[in-house]
C-alpha cells in the first residue's frame, strides 16, 4: 500500500512537471536548462548567498595572531548590528585567554576547535569540538582556543567585535 501511494505521488509530480513545461512551451530538457540558467544568474547577482568557493578570504585582523584568515559573510563586525564571519586557522594556531563584551555564537565547520575556559592556558582543561559543534559564549566569559588540523569556524554576533586579552601582553596588536 505504501509503495503504491509513493508511486502514485511520483507519477502525479511527473505529470504536473510535464504540464508546467508544456504550458511554458518548453520540453522537459529545455525546462531543466532554463532552471539551471536561472540558478547561475541568481548566483552571480546574489548579494546575500555564497557557494564555498565564492567566499573571499583575507588576513585576520591584528588583534589575533598572524596566520589566520577571515571572511565577512554578513554585516560589519566593526560597525553596528549583526555580523557573521568565518575564521580559518592553521593546525596548531592559538588565541591566548581573552573575552568579548558581547555574546558570540560559534559553529565548527571543519577541523577541531579546542576550547578552554579561564584566565591561564591549560591544555588539560581544553575540550575538542568537531565538525557540526555549536557553542555560544556570553559576554565576559574568559576562554582560549587552538586549532587541531586546519579549522574553520563561523561566528555570529552583535557588532562591534572586541577582544580583551586577560594578559595585555598577549595582545598581538600591541606587539611591534
Amino acid at each position: 500500500m505504501k509503495k503504491t501511494l509513493i508511486t502514485v505521488l511520483m507519477l502525479a509530480l511527473g505529470v504536473y512537471a510535464g504540464a508546467q513545461a508544456a504550458k511554458s512551451g518548453k520540453s522537459d530538457g529545455a525546462a531543466k536548462k532554463s532552471e539551471a540558467a536561472k540558478g547561475k544568474a541568481a548566483k552571480v547577482e546574489a548579494k546575500n548567498a555564497w557557494m564555498p568557493n565564492d567566499i573571499q578570504w583575507g588576513p585576520a585582523p591584528p588583534v589575533v595572531p598572524a596566520g589566520a584568515q577571515m571572511a565577512v559573510l554578513e554585516g560589519n563586525p566593526m560597525g553596528t548590528g549583526e555580523y557573521t564571519i568565518r575564521f580559518k586557522m592553521p593546525n596548531g594556531y592559538k588565541v591566548m585567554p581573552h573575552w568579548h563584551p558581547k555574546r558570540e555564537a560559534v559553529t565548527v565547520l571543519s577541523g577541531t576547535l579546542k576550547v578552554g575556559m579561564g584566565d591561564k592556558w591549560d591544555d588539560s582543561k581544553m575540550a575538542g569540538f568537531g565538525v557540526g559543534s555549536f557553542a555560544y559564549l556570553d559576554p565576559s566569559m574568559h576562554h582560549y582556543v587552538s586549532a587541531s588540523g586546519e579549522t574553520v569556524i563561523q561566528i555570529h554576533g552583535q557588532a562591534p567585535v572586541a577582544f580583551h586579552y586577560v594578559n595585555p601582553a598577549d595582545d598581538p596588536s600591541k606587539k611591534k
